[in-house]
């Protein structure tokens, strides 16, 4: 049977500051706040991103300010989806990324 190890610290806890703030605890008990609406402008799919260029199709300007998540599920050991209240769900958070752009890797 072959085991996997995880380098990158999962999460322990994931909840709402306020509407516009998500924050995590991770495994290692580091925090990490987001803006949600900087998440959904940034986010990683292959309808945001050219998935053979790296290139990114989404215009960040097209992403109301008032954007929310309506539901946020677990990938795995390695990743979360959000899905927005624009009906966008498509993005993969890997806990990898998500810990980079907190400047905790």
């Amino acid at each position: 049977m072959q085991t996997f190890q995880t380098t990158t610290p999962l999460v322990r806890e994931i909840f709402q500051v306020d509407e516009r703030t998500l924050s995590i605890i991770w495994t290692d008990d580091k925090k990490s706040e987001f803006d949600v609406v900087a998440l959904r402008r940034n986010c990683p799919c292959a309808f945001c991103v050219d998935e053979f260029t790296g290139i990114r199709t989404l215009n960040p300007e097209e992403i109301s300010d008032k954007v929310r998540p309506v539901s946020i599920n677990s990938v795995g050991r390695y990743a979360l989806t959000i899905e927005f209240n624009d009906s966008h769900k498509t993005g993969i958070y890997t806990f990898k990324n998500l810990r980079s752009i907190a400047g905790l890797d």
